[in-house]
């Protein structure tokens, strides 16, 4: 099995920092291409070695790290942990009811957190969710989705719902169908299906409240089909609608909302997995519904899906999929690199942005190696 986890679509590591600069914050000087900016430094590592694991920033500022698979063992963990900024180290925390790797977490207006799916004991695919609790440090049941699935994307949508989308079911059945949680009621309900069937995908909410759904594929090995397609999700309709095409064709990418409200889009590969890497980058335009090129990446890189963040002075940190770290300037339309290594390329990694502006990222594989529990604070 362990082969099969080395293919899989990222997992969900939370949604990212509300979208958009509020006034008075700085806006940064565009950085010469080759200059490099800020940091990287390895910290404590975590409790335990993970990969396709998840990260998610709490309302207190500390980070809960939950579930993935370990060092050299493609078994889901049920075990948890919390990141603090403050002595920035990791503790134990409390166990998962089911162990799980490739699910979503995604925080909750009220402040718990919602994991859901991905792949349990013996790798069978979970339709269970469960949600965690803060203020009690527990772990409760939350009722069953209405599909099995895992290395899907979820979404934390304007009304307090959670989007669930795409991913893979029992025996690779990859899945087009999408569901919603109501947090008021702890229960999953049925919405509209996309077009395609997608796993490797992206899912980013725009300002105007729609989802923007990007590339992903279907099939595995030789029958692999990577998707140049992108939809977009209306929550008022319940519906998907098919939008322009992206560039080109992207898996095993990342996507985040610019604070002017476009999305960008960086790395992923073809069909040759790491033989295929990306460099290229390109952003989706809402306002005319197309994507078009920008810079390119210094480092190609892919299975980084949630480790790319944006930055408090409009920037983004791309922080996984390569052995270093780099920051797009959205004001150039360029990437400039970090000072420092993360001394691998660390793959399905999680990442969260810290409340001080600097960045976690923890654990991940890397192609000559296992999961590890490294962890590193990035200084943009």
């Amino acid at each position: 099995m362990v082969a099969a986890l080395l293919v899989l679509g990222a997992c969900s590591a939370g949604d990212g920092p509300a979208a958009g600069r509020g006034p008075g914050q700085p806006t940064h000087a565009p950085t010469a291409a080759g200059v490099a900016v800020g940091s990287v430094r390895t910290l404590a590592g975590m409790t335990v070695p993970r990969a396709v694991h998840t990260a998610t920033l709490l309302r207190d500022g500390t980070v809960l790290v939950a579930g993935g698979f370990g060092l050299g063992d493609d078994a889901a963990l049920a075990s948890t942990e919390r990141y603090s900024p403050a002595t920035g180290r990791f503790t134990k925390g409390p166990r998962m009811s089911t162990p799980r790797l490739g699910h979503s977490a995604t925080l909750l207006p009220d402040g718990r957190v919602l994991l859901a799916g991905g792949f349990g004991a013996g790798g069978m695919v979970l339709d269970s969710a469960e949600l965690y609790d803060p203020a009690t440090g527990r772990f409760a049941p939350a009722g069953r989705m209405g599909a099995r699935r895992a290395d899907h994307e979820a979404v934390l949508l304007r009304d307090g719902r959670v989007l669930l989308v795409g991913g893979t079911g029992p025996r690779f059945d990859f899945l087009a169908s999408a569901e919603l949680y109501d947090p008021r009621v702890s229960r999953f309900s049925a919405t509209g299906s996309m077009a395609q069937r997608r796993e490797g995908h992206t899912a980013t909410p725009l300002r105007d409240g729609r989802v923007l759904v990007t590339g992903g594929h279907v099939g595995r090995h030789e029958q692999l089909e990577i998707h140049r397609s992108a939809e977009l999700y209306d929550p008022a309709a319940g519906r998907f609608a098919r939008t322009s095409l992206m560039t080109v064709r992207r898996h095993k990418h990342d996507a985040v909302r610019l604070a002017d409200g476009r999305v960008l889009l960086v790395g992923g590969s073809d069909e040759r997995d790491n033989a295929g890497l990306y460099h290229s980058a390109e952003l989706f335009d809402p306002g005319t519904g197309r994507f078009q090129p920008t810079g390119d990446l210094r480092g190609a890189r892919y299975k980084l899906r949630s480790t790319s963040m944006l930055l408090r002075d409009g920037r983004v940190l791309v922080a996984g999929g390569a052995s270093g770290p780099e920051v797009y300037q959205p004001r150039v339309g360029s990437f400039a690199p970090l000072a420092g290594s993360l001394g691998r390329a660390p793959l399905f990694a999680a990442a969260v942005l810290l409340p001080d502006g600097g960045a976690l990222l923890c654990g991940g594989y890397s192609l000559t190696g296992p999961a590890s529990n490294t962890a590193w604070l990035i200084r943009p």
